[in-house]
């Protein structure tokens, strides 16, 4: 008896492990902006991705007649890379009549393959919206496979409603703040509180303005990317996933431009404004996340500083009907100007505390100080100022690091037709 109590013990024991899952971060990414991808495309993002220690993409998928071909590569590309995960999220808002049967056809062909990311040793679904969708059976769809959706419109209330009882966890698309407020984790904790010990997804992202099809706002994203970093690591959410790889249209891309993901209109103020150097304080942030280490100051190989800004200022010329907030969200709308600031935020990784000098033209250089060895977040106020930008970091009387980054330039210059201010931001650094 005493052996059958022992085995009984071990056998829980490694089911608990076996379990167990270890947190991750993942990208969310457009499929339907790969018309033009290759496999070796898909290759090169996800080697990126990997590098910045994200763990795999969230493939957002709707009804382009590419996209079963894109995820062949994807996966395939995936495999190759090693250590890199995958999992479909379903876009209702593109495509509202996905059936039950749609999904399990789609899911059939991936969900045993190498590279599918797995929840409680059964493939992870994901969607975008979808909860009130008429044609698929959720029950049928959670029991098949793990259910993490994102019904954010339906508020962290699904289940007490009776929806979708096999939901394996769930992902809040709670990333950016309704000015005049700055963001913070109340809706995080309403949903963790929500899902009672399942697994919550928590978003992130960095920027958001979009000026094509029907949107026409921004959200701050003025110290937005430092900030939520600092939530997700004391938050400890069992998941993250990234708004987004490659959403062009919205502004919160992280990955390399490609410019045939443009959605038609988004060329304006997309076109040359880079956004990889989000990526370069990742490794830090998330390995903190992962640790659950929210004071020690990461071990510094490599000192560096990236920098992000707008490059017109508010006044400058048109913001062509630009609004902060949406009436279409039932937000009041605001000044554009006043929730996205005409300053330069900086994030700067040092092994000691360091001044930080930042030069705009010919104007005096304004000082800063990162007091902190680790990342220190920083702003510069430009109101006023053009001219190209140099950024030097020293430390008793040595110069660091030195870089410069394009200047702050009239919207009547950077656009004479219409002289339209482009609310994206401009990311650099000096790696």
């Amino acid at each position: 008896m005493a052996f059958i109590h022992l085995l009984a013990i071990v056998i829980a024991l490694a089911a608990n492990i076996m379990g167990a899952q270890a947190k991750a971060v993942f990208a969310h990414f457009m499929v339907g902006n790969t018309y033009s991808y290759n496999e070796s495309v898909w290759l090169e993002d996800m080697q990126m991705a990997k590098a910045a220690h994200i763990d795999g993409f969230a493939l957002n998928i709707g009804a382009d007649s590419y996209t079963e071909a894109q995820l062949a590569y994807a996966y395939a590309a995936a495999e190759e890379v090693g250590g890199f995960s995958l999992f479909i999220s379903f876009d209702y808002g593109t495509k509202s009549d996905w059936t039950t049967q749609n999904l399990i056809d789609l899911m059939s062909k991936f969900k045993d393959h190498p590279a599918q990311y797995k929840l409680n040793g059964k493939a992870l679904v994901s969607t975008f919206e979808g909860g009130d969708a008429q044609l698929t059976d959720w029950n049928t769809i959670g029991e098949m496979y793990s259910l993490v959706p994102s019904w954010t419109s339906l508020g962290p209330r699904f289940e007490q409603e009776g929806r979708a009882k096999q939901v394996a966890g769930a992902f809040a698309w709670s990333a950016w703040p309704t000015y005049p407020d700055t963001i913070n984790t109340k809706e995080d904790e309403a949903w963790k509180s929500m899902l009672g010990g399942k697994p919550y997804m928590m978003a992130v992202s960095p920027w958001f303005f979009a000026d094509c099809y029907d949107k026409n706002w921004l959200w701050s994203g003025d110290n937005l990317w430092h900030d939520r970093w600092q939530q997700v690591i004391e938050f400890q959410p069992e998941f993250v996933e990234i708004i987004t790889w490659n959403d062009y249209g919205e502004s919160h891309y992280i990955g390399p431009l490609r410019a045939g993901g443009f959605p038609t209109g988004s060329e304006r103020y997309v076109g040359g404004m880079p956004h990889d150097g989000f990526r370069e304080m990742l490794p830090y942030w998330i390995d903190a996340y992962k640790n659950g280490n929210t004071t020690t100051a990461p071990q510094v190989t490599q000192e560096k500083l990236v920098y992000y800004h707008r490059i017109n200022p508010s006044s400058s010329g048109n913001t062509g009907g630009t609004t902060a907030n949406t009436r279409q969200l039932g937000q009041t709308p605001a000044s554009p100007a006043a929730a996205s600031q005409d300053a330069i935020f900086i994030d700067v990784l040092v092994s000691a505390p360091s001044d930080v000098s930042v030069q705009i033209g010919q104007n005096s250089p304004k000082m800063l100080r990162a007091t902190t060895a680790g990342i220190n977040h920083l702003s510069v106020d430009f109101t006023g100022q053009t001219g190209e930008i140099t950024y030097t970091v020293s430390r008793d009387g040595k110069t660091v690091l030195s870089t410069s980054g394009p200047g702050i330039i009239a919207a009547t210059v950077t656009d004479p037709v219409n002289g339209l201010v482009n609310w994206n931001a401009y990311v650099g650094s000096s790696s």
